[in-house]
């Protein structure tokens, strides 16, 4: 069997996810009506310490674009990174979802965006009729290149966006990875540093199929509720989703599982050394490798991606095998 580093998605589904969903086999409301759906804007409002919103979807593209609907109108922008996962892993999802605005694609080292790289998309815009202006920024943590924003960056960024009248959202699709890194808590990455909206990733750390759209505003989430059933994303056994998020938060497993992930992903980039082409922050290792050297790596069983040239991407995740990770670490330090 390949030793499996292509992406967190490929992670199996943690046992205690398994059982709550069996648990929740049981009849209840439909849709949204049940009762573990009506826990989760509690539960995420003891997590963050403020009230919440939260609604299940059962996708990251889902949850980000249904996330910007809400802060975005049709003839609106969204200024986001050059290589954010919404403008290059969506398939167009957030036109369509957002009924047309635009994304504004901005520069940034390690595809972090920063309050200067914002100006210089909005500075450059004619504020009249015929231009399309910018209601929100989308950051992504940890980013496409493994960043992590710390406290202050996006307190920096929640203050630019703030200033300028815009909406900000975070694409937390590895939200726990980051919290695991920075070791603080996650309001503090979040609704403390100005964050609006959160889509809060749970299915690459261990989860089936579920992801949460927390708004740190409560009555933001109304009108998206509508949303979310025209889109086709209101289930109706939504206890199922609703089931795996809960167990998810119960003792901080998704924490847990993220802090397995990136341990793992350390274990690997040590190995790595020189070859890093960015620091590891989270559980992805982006590193220099020539084509043989892939191919060496891929006979002895390692999955990974390819990433640009000469570059390859390796993914941990919570149920990386301790044993795979060494052996991945000994085959790059032997190359």
């Amino acid at each position: 069997m390949a030793m499996q580093f292509l992406s967190d998605n490929a992670a199996s589904v943690h046992p205690a996810v398994w059982r709550a969903m069996q648990a929740a086999d049981a009849p209840d409301s439909p849709y949204d009506g049940d009762a573990l759906s009506q826990q989760l804007d509690k539960a995420f409002s003891e997590m963050f310490g403020r009230p919440c919103a939260a609604l299940w979807v059962a996708t990251g593209t889902a949850a980000n674009c249904l996330a910007l609907a809400a802060l975005v109108p049709p003839e609106g922008g969204v200024i986001c990174h050059h290589t954010a996962h919404i403008e290059n892993d969506e398939c167009g999802a957030p036109g369509f979802y957002l009924h047309g605005a635009k994304l504004m694609l901005a520069e940034g080292e390690g595809a972090k965006l920063t309050p200067e790289a914002i100006a210089a998309v909005i500075d450059s815009i004619r504020m009249d009729v015929h231009r399309v202006h910018p209601h929100a920024v989308s950051i992504t943590q940890a980013t496409e290149r493994g960043r992590v924003f710390t406290p202050s960056e996006v307190a920096a960024l929640g203050q630019c966006a703030q200033d300028r009248k815009l909406g900000l959202h975070m694409d937390g699709a590895r939200f726990g990875n980051a919290v695991a890194h920075l070791g603080c808590s996650p309001a503090a990455i979040s609704c403390d540093a100005g964050v609006d909206a959160l889509s809060f990733g749970f299915t690459k750390n261990g989860a089936m199929g579920a992801e949460a759209i927390v708004f740190f505003e409560p009555a933001v989430a109304d009108v998206i509720r509508f949303r979310r059933k025209r889109a086709g994303h209101l289930q109706s056994k939504g206890r199922f989703l609703a089931a795996q998020i809960l167990a998810m938060l119960e003792n901080g497993l998704w924490l847990e599982n993220a802090r397995a992930a990136n341990a793992a992903a350390q274990e690997i980039a040590t190995a790595a050394g020189e070859r890093l082409l960015e620091p590891v922050e989270a559980n992805e290792i982006f590193l220099r490798l020539e084509a043989r050297e892939a191919a060496v790596l891929r006979e002895q069983g390692f999955g990974f991606y390819d990433w640009g040239e000469n570059g390859a991407r390796i993914v941990t995740a919570w149920d990386s095998r301790p044993e795979h990770c060494t052996a991945l670490a000994q085959a790059i330090a032997a190359l």
